[in-house]
């Protein structure tokens, strides 16, 4: 797989106009480090990604990950809402229908499922534990839970690991470019010249070069440029500005230098075939 640009997006699915916690970088081909690029205003909005992203894909051919889970479990119980008649069959009309519930809601935002009968007993939401709510789990994540780390369960939507708010609002974006990219692994993304978007887990792949946060100070940069160098990358100048509320900008950093480490070893594109119901974080 040959790619002009890897990008790696540490994701937000808040609610506000802005989101602060989004962080973008990218890096070509070779072991240059991975550049942070900033946004045109003081934050990245979703839609203003969006328009970054199609100025970038309509020029060259990029592996583009994003952090959050494209898919709910399904295998645990066959059916990503358990008892649920009309529950979606398939991934992308999973999409289809967490886009159609919140179509009136703007930049993207995932949070009306939380008010919609019978979808919202299943998420852990901010205001309130639906009935049905479990710590389910992707055979994906049960995957790097046991080798190294696991993140949240995709229904929890509270506290700072969370991943479904970021999830429900991932979900429309992967609805938006569902034709106009590759989304592995549900699409052949061989055949085409298309990009390709990855799901990434940006701890996992700290944690994968033995690099974890020190207390009370995050990532620095000396622990920063050793994961980098396991992955091949050149290191960070050590006057650089780790941005963003939880040091976003190390998380999008590593997971671009990641993406292109992985891309070129023919092993992580070939998983299991329940990711083609579930998804698979890109690396694990």
């Amino acid at each position: 797989m040959h790619f002009e640009n890897y990008i790696g997006i540490d994701w937000s699915g808040d609610k506000n106009n802005f989101q602060k916690g989004i962080s973008v970088s990218l890096c070509k081909n070779g072991i240059d480090t991975p550049k942070i690029i900033k946004p045109l205003e003081k934050y990245w909005s979703r839609y203003n990604l969006i328009n970054w992203l199609n100025n970038v894909l309509v020029k060259e051919k990029s592996l583009v990950g994003f952090d959050f889970a494209f898919s709910y479990p399904f295998y645990d119980y066959f059916s990503y809402f358990p008892g649920i008649k009309d529950s979606p069959t398939n991934v992308k009309s999973l999409w289809s229908m967490i886009n159609m519930i919140n179509q009136e809601k703007e930049n993207l935002y995932g949070g009306e499922i939380w008010n919609q009968r019978p979808y919202c007993y299943f998420y852990n939401a901010p205001k309130s534990k639906g009935k049905l709510y479990i710590s389910r789990r992707r055979v994906t994540e049960i995957h790097a839970k046991n080798k190294i780390y696991s993140p949240s369960p995709t229904f929890n939507c509270v506290g700072p690991g969370a991943v479904g708010t970021g999830s429900l609002a991932g979900m429309r974006i992967l609805n938006l470019f569902n034709k106009q990219v590759n989304i592995w692994p549900f699409d052949n993304y061989k055949i085409s010249n298309k990009s390709v978007f990855v799901e990434i887990f940006p701890t996992y792949y700290f944690r994968l070069s033995s690099v974890k946060p020190e207390k009370n100070v995050g990532y620095t940069i000396k622990n920063i440029n050793k994961s980098l160098s396991f992955f091949n990358s050149k290191p960070l100048d050590k006057n650089q500005v780790i941005a963003g509320p939880d040091q976003d900008d190390a998380d999008a950093i590593i997971s671009c230098a990641a993406l292109r480490f992985f891309s070129s070893e023919k092993h992580i594109w070939n998983v299991s075939n329940m990711s083609k119901k579930e998804g698979w974080i890109f690396g694990v």
